[in-house]
Order: C-alpha cells, then sequence, then structure tokens
C-alpha cells in the first residue's frame, strides 16, 4: 500500500458481521477483496453475506479491486457466474498471462510485457462474465485472469492470480494444500510439493537469484516484488479516476 494509508479489515462473510450499507462504504476511498476459501457457486449464508456486501460496495459507488476470489464475488455480485475448473487448477505460477486487445491499452496492466507469470492457487475461475464487463487477460489454463467490471454506480477491477502475495506465502499455501496436489496429479507425493515450496521460499529470499528464477521457470515478473504487485500499484494510482460518487 502508499505509505500513509489507514486500513481497515473488515470480514462481511462471517457468521454475526455487521453488514455495510452503500453509505457506510462510500466513506472509504477504495475497496480491496483478497482470496477466501469461499465458492461463490455454492448456496449458503456465508456466500450470501459477501455478494451482498459486494454489491453494496458497487452501489455506494466506491472504487474496488479484488484478486481471485475477489474477482469472483464481483463477478457473481454483477450477474456473471463462476464455477470449479474442469480436471484441473493453477497452483504456484500462473504461466504466460496475455493481455487481450483490450487489456493491452487498459491502466490496470500499464508497463506488463507481452506475457507474463504471477503467483496463483486456485480451482475455481469465473466462467462468463456479466454485461458491461471487459476481459483483460487470460491463459492457456484460465481463460479470465483479468477484468473489469461496471454495475450499478461502481467500477471494479481484478485478477485471477495473486499480485499481493509474498513468494512465502504462496509456498506456505502450496503446503497447506499438498494433498490436493497430489490428487491433482501436479505432484507425485507430498514431499515434492515440499520441495517445490522451499523453491519459492528461497526465491522470496533472494528475489533476484538468476539461478532459483531458472529452476521455477520465472523472471523478475514474478520474483521482484515492485513488479509482481504492478497490479495494484496501477489500480492505487486511478483510484481519482474510478471513483463515481460524486
Amino acid at each position: 500500500m502508499k505509505p500513509g494509508c489507514a486500513v481497515e479489515l473488515v470480514r462481511p462473510s462471517d457468521e454475526g458481521a455487521l453488514p455495510l450499507s452503500r453509505d457506510e462504504i462510500a466513506r472509504y476511498d477504495a475497496v480491496f477483496i483478497t482470496g477466501s476459501p469461499i465458492h461463490v457457486y455454492e448456496d449458503s449464508p456465508a456466500v450470501d453475506r459477501q455478494l451482498a456486501f459486494m454489491r453494496a460496495v458497487f452501489a455506494s459507488g466506491t472504487p474496488s479491486f479484488g484478486s481471485c476470489a475477489g474477482l469472483q464475488v464481483a463477478v457473481a455480485a454483477a450477474g456473471g457466474t463462476v464455477r470449479r475448473m474442469p480436471e484441473r487448477l493453477e497452483a504456484g505460477i500462473s504461466r504466460r498471462i496475455t493481455a487481450t486487445a483490450a487489456g493491452r491499452d487498459h491502466p490496470l496492466l500499464a508497463g506488463r510485457p507481452a506475457a507474463w507469470d504471477a503467483p496463483a492457487l486456485h480451482a475455481d475461475e469465473v466462467e462468463r462474465l456479466p454485461d458491461q464487463a471487459i476481459l483483460l487477460a487470460g491463459n492457456a489454463v484460465t481463460p479470465i485472469q483479468a477484468a473489469e467490471v461496471r454495475h450499478d454506480r461502481g467500477i471494479f477491477w481484478g485478477v485471477q492470480y495473486h499480485p499481493e502475495l509474498s513468494l512465502a506465502e504462496i509456498a506456505a499455501a502450496l503446503r497447506r494444500e499438498s494433498e490436493a496436489l497430489v490428487k491433482a496429479d501436479l505432484a507425485r507425493s507430498e514431499r515434492e510439493v515440499d520441495e517445490q515450496a522451499d523453491l519459492y521460499d528461497a526465491l522470496d529470499r533472494e528475489p533476484e537469484s538468476r539461478a532459483l528464477q531458472w529452476r521455477l521457470g520465472v523472471d523478475d515478473e514474478l520474483a521482484i516484488e515492485e513488479r509482481r504487485r504492478l497490479e495494484i500499484t496501477n489500480f492505487l494510482a486511478a483510484i481519482p479516476s474510478l471513483d463515481r460518487r460524486a
């Protein structure tokens, strides 16, 4: 975040959470929605609360940004659909993300090369974007990797990957999901998952190591924090132009 920013954490999907109205949300400069274990295609009180919050964000006109489940929540709240990924998942790195024609000129992806890698760990994906949404990027695994969603009074920018996470956080997530990764045939054993996670931890400590970048098959777009978090930086810079509360 920018120096001097004040951040307030809320958990609108939790049981007993106090709902925020559109007027309360409008007091904030922006809303960020990060990853979550929620599956928005499930019928549950937690999902209902999260979608109600996102609809209030849109209604407030407050600019919003989301990653992974954050993108899925915004899409579902605006009328699109989300599904479980058919017989595949992305774990560790989302490879060869490329911008669409619209995405190449979009400020969310300003500064990205023709193709880039990003941290990722998800088994759900956007199936269909809502009306008034723009597809900005995709790859061979998940066709909708970045999008702009306009709904009600609000504008949301989101990505399916995780620009907010450190490589150490990705390593920890891989270890937590090691059993699932083996079942998905992404690793032959949980020991292999640990070995892969060790490489992420090492690159987190030495992001400029060419040897470690080579072993993981990545470059500075993923290894260097400033490059990895580019979409967040771009969103922060664009907040004044996205504000629709006037």
